[in-house]
């Protein structure tokens, strides 16, 4: 007999909370470990929609891209053990890119912990390095204090994941608690004299870049980037990944950081006398693995702002450091415009980044440098990009154009398999919106099995998959070390338009250049949709080419 508690159980209070917080969306993968919850969720479906992915990466992801559209933490529920497991490749990319997101986990009874109970684990040990916090609600009177904190340190100085345990005994306890109101991230302010420090630092330079980062930008915040840089004339450079902060077509745009810089770009950076830092961590990929600024020169131009105390001073030492809100930063700094002008050099980085954004020459059929200029006219600029990790998202970087905030979904992690479950929580979120995932084939094999999420929910996503038969980055580096020992880098695929097929989605095959464009008008009238493109693994990365690794 299926027991049927009295009172309100721990696991209706906990959706009540998630609903005070205005949480529209679940994703998830089912587990007896929280079937009380699954059935709150029931009653609750009518206020917030449960989203059933096929595998917990999935689901993870679908959270984190959540997290990074809408500024609030994207929500996940899996069971213990290979349930978190499988998920942990959400909560690490989470962390990496200091993105808001509560991974909800079950756990064995309470009177079994320590025991090794089935799929017993101890959540705090296992996510302790990768998550901000991670905690076991023992009491479910708790609920509603722990998971308030839960979104208050997911938002709060640098974003990033939280982890709670849910011991399957306590949520059915019976409680009688306050679900709670609706919290907002408290935010550090750059107080005025630190404001004035900076525009003085500015206006004695010659050489000034602004290079923006993070998470954590509101519409306030990039209208003062762009009334701050277009008041200066300052040019303006986007950490990896971030090429969405600032409408790449803006004069003040010069170009991203990240794999495969244009080599300007990079010259500028030695060359400057002032590099203002805002949300960016100058991690390994910015940095060019830490080599794009040794720690006397950052001591002597760098100024840092970044909203977590422990990110300023933890790898380059800094003229000026603060904690503050980027946005709130940025408007402050505006408000102390220093009306200094830079316009050659601002011209000259720009038109750098014209040269090196411009299609470029290949050996195949098929020129990705011209595909993804095409896609990127003929999409709107609200357009949703997403993807994963491999050599193919280089040349979606470096040619595609970036118009409007939010329009970029992309693991700074380097985690493979992030685009296409990340594709379905935005068009889930936007459904009137163009929603892309620009996929390898090795990268869309590790969640092609949300293919099924995508036909359960009806979910119009437009899927772009990059064939070479290779695991691309991989085989660069291969044949850079070890040329022509091509070994465990090849990939036997199988005919995606068929697979997608086999889940309703059409599916259209390209072989060349221009079959592109229709294959994309078609893709957009009929979406769901896939376009396979075959492409050449010479052609290993813009500029690079098998030939020429070995040569």
């Amino acid at each position: 007999m299926s027991r049927q508690p009295t009172g309100r159980t721990g696991a209706r209070l906990l959706v009540d909370v998630l609903r005070a917080q205005g949480v529209p969306r679940v994703f998830c993968v089912p587990g007896e470990s929280y079937l009380s919850v699954l059935d709150a969720l029931y009653e609750a479906k009518d206020s917030i929609e449960t989203i059933v992915c096929r595998h917990e990466a999935g689901a993870a992801n679908m959270a984190e891209a959540t997290g990074k559209l809408t500024g609030r933490p994207g929500v996940c529920f899996v069971t213990r053990g290979p349930g978190a497991t499988h998920a942990a490749i959400g909560v690490h990319t989470a962390r990496q890119d200091s993105t808001p997101m509560i991974l909800f986990v079950g756990q064995v009874a309470r009177a079994d912990k320590a025991r090794e109970a089935f799929q017993e684990l101890d959540y705090s040990a296992v996510f302790g390095s990768i998550a901000k916090w991670a905690v076991e609600i023992d009491d479910a009177a708790r609920i509603p204090e722990l998971v308030e904190r839960a979104f208050h340190v997911a938002m709060q100085g640098r974003m990033g994941p939280v982890v709670i345990a849910l011991p399957e005994d306590m949520l059915t306890d019976a409680v009688d608690a306050y679900a709670g109101a609706r919290v907002a991230p408290a935010r550090a302010g750059l107080d005025e004299q630190t404001a004035d420090a900076i525009s003085h630092a500015l206006a004695a330079a010659k050489r000034p870049l602004v290079l923006l980062g993070g998470s954590g930008w509101d519409e306030a915040g990039r209208a003062a980037i762009r009334a701050f840089t277009e008041a200066n004339d300052l040019p303006v450079v986007l950490s990896f990944r971030r090429k969405d902060l600032l409408d790449n077509d803006h004069p003040n745009y010069v170009g991203d950081l990240g794999l495969g810089p244009n080599p300007k770009l990079i010259e500028r950076f030695k060359v400057a006398d002032c590099v203002l830092a805002i949300g960016a961590r100058l991690g390994e990929n910015p940095s060019q693995g830490y080599s794009l600024f040794t720690r006397e020169e950052t001591a002597a131009k760098l100024i840092h702002i970044h909203p977590s105390a422990e990110e300023i001073g933890r790898i380059w030492p800094a003229r000026i450091g603060a904690v503050a809100h980027v946005s709130s930063a940025m408007e402050a700094l505006m408000r102390s415009t220093v009306k200094c002008q830079w316009g050659a050099w601002r011209a000259a980085a720009r038109a750098d980044y014209a040269a090196f954004s411009a299609p470029i020459t290949v050996s195949g059929k098929v020129n990705l440098s011209e595909l993804v200029t095409h896609m990127s006219g003929a999409l709107p600029a609200d357009a949703i990009i997403c993807n994963g990790a491999g050599n193919f998202a280089a040349w979606l970087h470096r040619f595609h154009r970036h118009r409007a905030p939010h329009t970029q979904l992309a693991p700074t992690s380097g985690a493979m398999g992030y685009g296409f479950p990340a594709a379905i929580a935005a068009k889930i979120a936007h459904p009137d919106r163009d929603v892309i995932c620009f996929a390898g084939d090795g990268d869309f094999m590790m969640s092609a099995m949300e293919m099924a999420t995508i036909a359960r929910h009806q979910v119009g996503v437009i899927t772009i998959v990059i064939d070479n038969g290779t695991y691309g980055t991989i085989r660069m580096h291969q044949e850079r070390d070890y040329p022509a020992r091509v070994h465990a880098t090849d990939l036997t695929n199988p005919d995606f338009v068929a697979l997608a097929a086999s889940f309703g989605i059409s599916g259209m095959r390209v072989e060349r250049t221009d079959e592109f464009p229709e294959a994309l008008a078609q893709a957009r009238r009929n979406a769901p949709a896939l376009i396979h493109v075959i492409t050449d693994a010479e052609n290993i990365a813009p500029g690079r080419t098998i030939t020429q690794l070995r040569g």
